[in-house]
């Protein structure tokens, strides 16, 4: 059957090759738009560099307490008291720069990707011929295996961490973007006439009327960012982005079961902690509105 198959494919007039297409178009790609990624990747290194040494110049201890108190201001002593006992056990396993290292990273990729999606959410909700456009865009971002995304940022940023947070800004940029769009059209109509009626501007109307009635389910699209980000610096571990993902992926090549588990539970603090107090965040806006 499969010799069937193949000998009917061979002899079929048309037959296109989707694989040499993307091949074609990176290679095209890289040697005309060269100076752009330059560009883009010293700006990204100069970003990462800025907040990898804001993360790992003053004391763990001193950063430690920064964090219990932000998860106690926003989400209460029950996550503060979490916060305090994960961090303290990263320090004690010995990765806490590592943690520091995924942190910033984390960080580059989700500002790229709201700088992004939110204007592109906007965009979205304002028009319906702009939504059906970027729509099948996000589902084959959101659809393609995470692995495939390393290929063509290792092409054009070579290996390290620029391609690690450019793989991981285009994984984690979806969400954001449908629930801007989503909670902008969301905003009861009601509200829309009223500020029109007061003769508000369209830009007048957007930041004083719509998005802050749609602020938490935007807030919603960054906490899932925010973590599709996390998972993502994992998988750029093996491209030489550093951090836990290298961890893991040293665990995994080399059968250390221990430096396997102690950076998988550093990952794990570090993912409750944040989608905890993002989380808390949106709640205390949506009832502060």
């Amino acid at each position: 059957m499969t010799t069937l198959i193949q000998v009917a494919v061979a002899q079929t007039p048309f037959h296109f090759d989707v694989g040499d297409f993307f091949e074609v178009l990176i290679d095209w790609l890289g040697a005309h738009l060269g100076p752009f990624f330059d560009a883009l990747a010293a700006v990204i290194e100069g970003m990462l560099d800025g907040l990898e040494s804001a993360l790992l110049w003053p004391h763990w201890s001193i950063l430690v307490i920064l964090l219990v108190a932000l998860a106690w201001r926003a989400a209460g002593w029950k996550v503060a008291t979490f916060s305090a006992v994960g961090f303290l056990l990263i320090v004690q396993m010995g990765m806490w720069d590592e943690s520091m290292e995924t942190l910033a990273l984390i960080a580059a990729s989700v500002i790229i990707a709201l700088v992004v999606a939110l204007p592109v959410g906007v965009w979205s909700s304002k028009s319906d011929l702009a939504e059906s456009l970027v729509r099948p865009a996000l589902d084959f971002m959101q659809t393609l295996p995470a692995f495939v995304y390393l290929i063509p940022a290792v092409l054009f940023f070579q290996l390290g961490k620029v391609p690690g947070v450019v793989a991981t800004l285009i994984f984690a940029l979806p969400p954001a973007v449908r629930l801007t769009n989503l909670g902008i059209r969301q905003v009861p109509k009601e509200i829309k006439e009223a500020a029109e009626s007061f003769g508000a501007t369209p830009a007048q109307k957007l930041f004083k009327a719509e998005l802050p009635v749609a602020l938490n389910t935007i807030l919603a699209g960054v906490n899932q960012t925010i973590m599709l980000a996390l998972s993502m610096v994992v998988i750029a571990g093996l491209i030489g982005a550093g951090g836990l993902g290298n961890e893991v992926v040293k665990g995994i090549t080399q059968l250390n079961i221990g430096l396997g588990f102690e950076s998988g539970i550093a990952i794990v603090i570090l993912a409750i902690y944040l989608d905890r107090v993002t989380q808390a965040v949106g709640s205390a806006t949506q009832l502060s509105n």
